[in-house]
């Protein structure tokens, strides 16, 4: 085995001012993300915190150790990985389809398979046709604006895996338990899966804490998602009536949550009791985020999805939290401003 060779002696001043140099931006964003998760583990900034820490980590490592294949292998991974997820997006969309019908959200991942392919063969074809400037300097705002995508969506993906694999709480006052569509008068097997999951916290907890069954009934469903919630609760699970309470009246996330916060702050008063939130695993660290912008200390806690189904639903939650956090595509824009400017007086 090649022993490494040092520049320095092993433990010399030198040689420490070296590693904490090369390790310089892990440690400052593994301070950020240690202090920020330690505060607040429910913010978005986590998950970008998150990212950037293994980022400059193994780059770090690259060069302590000489292992330059380490950041080959990143940079290899950008084109082979793309086409991969392409390829993958592209046959998922038409798993789903199938399997679920044609709707606009069950083609997400073509679409952004679509986007993806849009992206990276719309500058070599614009340059190829020699395009106008002005059309070029679109085609950046779209390159700039799609980096920080794959950034987000590669940072969130990660931290949502981290943060439903993180030690929860056990002692819960309340399980909230959101409702996702009836088959009829009987929830749904990804509702019916929320469900198991709160059973299992419930019995875990020792059968104290209250069951919050949060859902509205939809134009097309002929009871309350509550109800039905309550219903196989009781009969399918064995939970005693009086241990269930109907949230009926929510349509939306935001909405499961403020609902459902009410209650319980009516019952036991505002702060003085600890809630999990039970949603599919996909669903998790939104609802968690939610309840974090409304003042309500919940546990997101994830029950099984379909993995076909996956890839279609995180696309969903990625957009939403994106939606929620705006700003940086602002930023961006005015920052393409002056590339936009400079394009108009070339015309």
């Amino acid at each position: 085995m090649t022993a490494l060779i040092l520049p320095y002696p092993v433990g010399s001043p030198s040689m420490l001012f070296t590693q904490i140099l090369i390790y310089f931006p892990a440690l400052v964003f593994g301070f950020l993300f240690i202090k920020n998760y330690r505060k607040e583990p429910r913010q978005f900034r986590n998950a970008l915190y998150f990212l950037l820490l293994c980022l400059f980590a193994l780059y770090g490592l690259s060069i302590q150790f000489e292992l330059p294949w380490l950041v080959l292998i990143g940079f290899a991974a950008i084109p082979f990985g793309t086409v991969a997820l392409v390829v993958f997006l592209t046959a998922n969309t038409f798993v789903v389809v199938r399997r679920e019908g044609l709707s606009l959200s069950h083609l997400l991942p073509g679409l952004l398979a679509l986007g993806i392919v849009t992206a990276c063969v719309g500058g070599p074809v614009l340059l190829l046709v020699q395009a106008p400037p002005l059309l070029l300097a679109l085609y950046l705002l779209v390159l700039m604006e799609g980096s920080y995508v794959a950034f987000t969506f590669a940072a969130l993906l990660l931290y949502s895996w981290l943060y439903r694999r993180l030690p929860k709480r056990r002692d819960y006052d309340y399980i909230v338990v959101h409702g996702a569509g009836l088959s009829g008068t009987k929830p749904t097997p990804l509702l019916a899966a929320r469900l198991d999951k709160a059973v299992e916290l419930w019995e875990a907890d020792g059968r104290r804490a209250v069951i919050i069954a949060s859902g509205g009934q939809g134009a097309d469903e002929a009871v309350s998602e509550a109800e039905a919630m309550r219903t196989y609760l009781v009969e399918e699970r064995g939970v005693p009536a009086d241990a269930i309470i109907e949230e009926d009246r929510s349509t939306t996330t935001m909405e499961n949550l403020r609902n459902s916060k009410a209650i319980m702050d009516a019952r036991s008063g505002a702060g003085a009791y600890r809630a999990a939130v039970v949603t599919s695993d996909y669903h998790v660290f939104r609802t968690a985020e939610y309840a974090h912008k409304i003042g309500l200390a919940a546990d997101g806690v994830g029950s099984k999805t379909a993995r076909y189904f996956w890839p279609t639903a995180f696309i969903r939650e990625f957009v939403a939290v994106s939606n929620a956090h705006r700003w940086p595509f602002v930023a961006i824009f005015v920052l393409w401003l002056p590339v936009a400017a400079a394009a108009l007086l070339q015309l």
